[in-house]
């Protein structure tokens, strides 16, 4: 059942693959903040995953972050997620990525549940010619 103060956590290492001049974000080898905030997606979603109706899932709508401090290729980050808000099908989650030097980056991050197979139909009828 979906409640306030559901918590999620992940953790990932910094790979070259991760890094700022790698995804175009930046020209140094640090984690990027894209790459963060994709893990504070991915925590902030699997944290509500075993909680939602057969064929619902969560897509993320909007990001409200600071990216703090830089980490290094190697480091290890970890993210915690918490639920802050339930509005219908609106969730709000309180973000916070840490490298083991301490707090690297947060916000707040928000999804919507949405039926699986009407959401994918509504976006691929995208690339229909329009009569």
């Amino acid at each position: 059942m979906l409640e306030i103060g559901l918590k999620g956590c992940q953790t990932e290492t910094v790979t070259e693959e991760k890094t700022a001049c790698a995804v175009g974000s930046g020209s140094l080898a640090v984690y990027a903040t894209p790459a963060m905030t994709a893990l504070m997606e991915k925590t902030a979603m699997d944290s509500v995953a075993g909680e939602l109706e057969d064929g619902m899932t969560t897509v993320g709508t909007l990001l409200d972050i600071v990216h703090t401090s830089a980490s290094p290729v190697g480091a290890k980050i970890t993210c915690e997620s918490e639920l802050t808000e339930i509005d219908r099908r609106r969730l709000v989650f309180r973000v916070t990525a840490y490298d083991d030097a301490g707090e690297i980056g947060k916000g707040t991050h928000e999804r919507f549940i949405v039926d699986s197979v009407k959401f994918l139909g509504k976006t691929n009828s995208k690339l229909s010619p329009i009569d």
